[in-house]
């Protein structure tokens, strides 16, 4: 099975992901690089405090952002090929008749390496565009001895050529693991599970719109991260860009903010555009039944609310914990460093955003699901 640049092109979350990520790493890991040809001529011990503070930081950046990043692709990944496989059950399920193995039909999703490839590259390119302003401002402070930006050649090979391969790698690994079932079972259509039995809940069952708001949320556990993650890298990302306004560059404050949106926002809209496309169906047989709009959606959408909720509660106290640490072990012998607590405004601002962000997205997801005719999506 041939993928082509469009079933490449629907996973753009991952090339603004693999982006996002290897232009932070590229930044920093470049930075520590060239900063390290000026460690001979450090002669006072505060500033040597200062640079080795300065190599940590670049690190615990580099680590935790290209970390969770990668975790995130890859569970994206893993979305998006069973969610192929499972729109070309038929078609597999006629390949695999006639004589192909699983693996050479997987082979074809090694294709989703290049999503890696193109945002990863994108993502270099951009960094070694802004990397001269980004240089001149940590300059500007004349504490650390001047230095300049030059190019890396390990810098590509580690950070687009390498994750390119592997994420091929995985795709057909996981691509086989999905692929290995009967042939009949690939013909057959596939079967929804049917709704559980409501739980008692002080003597009475619980309505079917409580139960369609769990059970669409639970049967689909990995859109659930990808709104909590989505919440997660908002509330992180924008309370600590407020928050390391005494700690770091007005530069690092701004990436580190725009980051979190531009994740966040994608995470959000591909998260609740599957949800909202994975249940038209259901949407249009409850309003023919007489449901109204209103309870559709919120049935359908309404359940995501509180995890979205947790996602940012864990996002809160991550970003206080990791400043805490970096003030406390990071910067410990450094002088002149203030002493952080938690930034109350910026909750507050990051909070009532998030959910304006994300209320909005609802409503313009109803508005679309409302507009689609009952015959069109039955007919799909």
């Amino acid at each position: 099975m041939v993928l082509g640049l469009k079933d490449i092109w629907k996973l753009q979350g991952i090339i603004i992901i693999s982006f996002c990520a290897v232009f932070v790493c590229t930044l920093f890991l470049n930075h520590n690089i060239d900063v390290v040809s000026i460690e001979n001529e450090i002669t006072s011990e505060q500033v040597r405090l200062l640079y080795e503070a300065q190599m940590m930081s670049g690190k615990v950046v580099c680590g935790l952002c290209g970390g969770c990043l990668l975790a995130t692709s890859v569970v994206m990944l893993f979305f998006y090929i069973k969610q192929y496989i499972d729109s070309h059950r038929k078609q597999i399920g006629i390949l695999k008749a006639i004589g192909y193995s699983s693996f050479k039909i997987a082979k074809g999703f090694s294709a989703f390496g290049l999503c890696i490839l193109f945002g990863a590259g994108g993502g270099m390119l951009a960094a070694y565009g802004v990397m001269p302003y980004f240089y001149k401002v940590q300059n500007e402070d004349h504490i650390l001895p001047e230095y300049s930006a030059h190019f890396h050649p390990v810098l590509p090979v580690c950070l687009v050529i390498a994750p390119a391969l592997l994420f091929a790698g995985i795709s057909v690994l996981y691509g086989c693991r999905k692929l290995s079932v009967p042939v009949l079972e690939l013909l057959r259509e596939k079967v929804e599970k049917s709704f559980k039995a409501g739980k008692r809940r002080q003597g009475k069952e619980l309505t079917f719109l409580v139960q369609l708001r769990k059970n669409t949320v639970w049967q689909r556990k990995s859109l659930v991260f990808f709104i909590a993650f989505a919440a997660f890298c908002y509330s992180a990302m924008m309370q600590m860009s407020f928050s390391m306004e005494e700690l770091a560059s007005i530069v690092f404050s701004v990436m580190i903010v725009v980051i979190g949106i531009v994740l966040s926002c994608t995470t959000l809209f591909i998260a609740v555009t599957s949800v909202a496309n994975a249940n038209a169906k259901s949407v249009s047989m409850m309003r023919v039944l007489g449901y109204t709009m209103k309870e559709c959606t919120g049935a359908v959408l309404g359940g995501y609310r509180w995890i979205a909720y947790v996602g940012f509660a864990a996002g809160t106290i991550y970003q206080y914990v990791l400043l805490k640490f970096v003030t406390i072990v990071v910067f410990q012998d450094v002088e002149d460093v203030p002493d952080f607590t938690f930034d109350f405004p910026a909750f507050w601002i990051a909070l009532i955003s998030f959910l304006v962000l994300f209320e909005l997205l609802l409503w313009w997801k109803s508005i679309q699901l409302g507009k689609r005719s009952v015959k069109k999506v039955m007919g799909e």
